[in-house]
């Protein structure tokens, strides 16, 4: 079952499309810190506009990354308990199968009692990976909220810091001069700023 790998696909392709980064416009005139025409906000300067590409800040981005790992680790030990389990099922089920064509089954309550045992087990392993599941998908949205709150933070603070008054993805744009484009400078900040947790 690669339920858990398609969560993961396409979670992470939804979290650079939800990511949309809305900042405040600067109200002070204070110089940016670049020399680009993020200058100094007069009554008439034009609004500073830059953009991030997406598919770059999650392949580069250190806590990304660590999302993308934990995911797949989720994802194997899923498939590992499904074919446990199916292997368990399939060979209880092929030893009543046996024992009913070699007439082994002496009476037709120990026949049932097998057969109950087999949708017993059936049922508790549905159960099970259902619950993985489950656990896997409330995961995966809590890393999305932490993914998100990081990203946006950070470029909210960025953005004041630098004059600009919006950030864009590239991914909602036709055509935007890559002169324009900050992926590089938000990734080296938003990794600079991460200190990986780890689990004990």
């Amino acid at each position: 079952m690669n339920v858990i790998s398609k969560i993961a696909k396409f979670s992470f392709i939804a979290i650079a499309v939800m990511m949309i980064a809305s900042c405040n416009k600067a109200t002070d005139n204070k110089n940016a810190t670049d020399a680009s025409p993020a200058e100094a906000k007069t009554s008439n300067a034009q609004t500073v506009i830059r953009y991030i590409d997406g598919d770059t800040l999650m392949a580069k981005y250190n806590l990304a990354k660590d999302i993308n790992e934990a995911m797949l680790r989720r994802s194997n030990q899923l498939d590992n308990e499904q074919m446990k389990r199916g292997n368990e099922i399939n060979r209880l089920g092929n030893e009543i199968q046996n024992k009913y064509k070699n007439n082994g089954y002496l009476t037709e309550e120990s026949f049932n009692a097998d057969q109950n045992r087999l949708a017993k087990m059936q049922n508790d392993a549905q159960t099970y990976l259902s619950k993985l599941q489950r656990d896997a998908q409330n995961e995966m949205m809590q890393y999305q909220i932490q993914l998100n709150d990081s990203v946006q933070n950070f470029i909210k603070a960025y953005a004041k810091s630098k004059g600009i008054d919006m950030i864009l993805y590239k991914a909602s744009t036709v055509f935007i001069d890559p002169k324009y484009d900050v992926t590089d400078e938000v990734i080296e900040g938003l990794n600079k700023r991460y200190t990986k947790v780890e689990k004990k």
